[in-house]
């Protein structure tokens, strides 16, 4: 079987064209609903929707990645050389035929370029979300109902990297390092576009930000940088497949403190499966990259529960509060049931789908308040202008 190189651009302009295709759906569907409204009142439903697609391609991500699907095509950014399956289904029954059991089939094929579409698809989204931006700016000067001027530019500039790490993922076969920073890099996404759909849908209504005190400010952020780390820790997991590593909660293996190495476990820049001198990755090694992220799931529980505590009473952030709670409840049982049930689809999606929805909310939080020592400082340095 002669060897597919791992990047042939000949079917890039057709798989571009597909996503373009997926994109003008999307914006149809959404001109159809908004047809009456101003062409500056069309930012936030735009910016909503590909919020929605963006979230869906997060998930749809995680699909591909627990089904092993990412090498159903093993070149980028087309199969074989061609822009859909079809064309490529000698090539895939090939393959199919000399391993098995191996990453390449018909149906992961097709995950996989369904995935390069709606990601290709949720790109040309956010350029157009770019220049409506830009264009409502210019038309309406600094009164603009936008998200403010770099946002959507960093956002179109964020997809761009997001796209080349996603290139990655295929040509370095699921280098673990590289799969966890895909990962990040969709929550990243998630988050640049939950911030300016916030700061439209403030600006429109002329709600105010809501105001808390400084050390409910820090703990916020603090949660949100656990957030992170947690999250980052969960991808780790799921890309050296250490979740089986532990089958029974609260212990691991039936004991408290079983066999870890924690300096092959966390070697970064590795290929799968393999330490950083190319030997097969321990067994412990991977049973310490589930325990980290097991004790660290505690730390951000309690401090996620300490934030919805201190949101409940503070007026515009209460529905926050409650979103929280119930996501880092859905998280515990999920994670939970991931262990115990010994990994099902449905409940690894859930458990992605979770972080994703807690990235969203904690931007939300963060978007929707402010420190009110700053926003005393603020009214200070007006009055200052004021009466020179």
């Amino acid at each position: 079987m002669t060897a597919q190189p791992a990047v042939d651009l000949s079917p890039l302009w057709q798989v571009m064209l597909v996503g373009s295709l997926l994109a003008a759906a999307a914006l149809g569907w959404m001109w159809l609903r908004q047809r009456d409204k101003k062409r500056s009142g069309w930012l936030r439903p735009l910016t909503l929707l590909t919020l929605f697609l963006t979230f869906d391609l997060v998930l749809f991500g995680a699909f591909t990645r627990l089904t092993d699907s990412g090498l159903g095509c093993p070149d980028w950014p087309g199969c074989y050389g061609n822009a859909s399956p079809v064309g490529a289904s000698a090539s895939i029954s090939e393959a199919q035929s000399a391993l098995p059991s191996g990453p390449v089939t018909h149906g992961k094929a097709w995950i996989e370029m369904v995935h390069r579409y709606l990601a290709t698809g949720v790109g040309v989204l956010i350029l157009v979300l770019a220049v409506a931006s830009w264009r409502t700016r210019f038309g309406h000067g600094d009164k603009a109902p936008g998200a403010g001027r770099w946002w959507p530019i960093a956002t179109l500039v964020w997809v761009c990297i997001q796209g080349a790490f996603g290139a990655l993922t295929v040509t370095m076969k699921l280098f673990p390092a590289i799969v966890t920073l895909h990962l990040l890099g969709g929550l990243m996404l998630l988050a640049l576009l939950g911030m300016q759909a916030e700061r439209l849908g403030r600006r429109q209504s002329g709600r105010p930000q809501a105001m808390v005190n400084p050390a409910t400010r820090a703990l916020m952020l603090t949660a949100f940088a656990l957030l992170g780390l947690q999250v980052a820790l969960g991808g780790w997991v799921s890309t050296n497949y250490a979740v089986l590593a532990c089958t029974d909660f609260p212990m691991c293996q039936n004991s408290w403190w079983p066999e870890m190495h924690f300096d092959k476990g966390f070697q970064i820049w590795r290929e799968l499966g393999l330490t950083r001198s190319g030997e097969h990755l321990p067994f412990a090694a991977l049973t310490a990259i589930h325990f980290v992220h097991r004790w660290m799931a505690a730390v951000v529980l309690v401090a996620l529960g300490l934030l919805a505590w201190r949101l409940a009473n503070i007026p515009g952030l209460r529905i926050q509060s409650r979103c929280i709670a119930w996501l880092i409840a859905m998280q515990l049982a999920t994670g939970v049931a991931n262990v115990v049930l010994g990994w099902p689809l449905a409940a690894a999606l859930a458990h992605t789908g979770g972080a994703a929805a807690l990235v969203l909310m904690l931007t939300w939080t963060v978007a929707a308040s402010r420190s009110s020592t700053r926003a005393a400082s603020m009214s200070r340095l007006a009055a200052m202008d004021l009466s020179a």
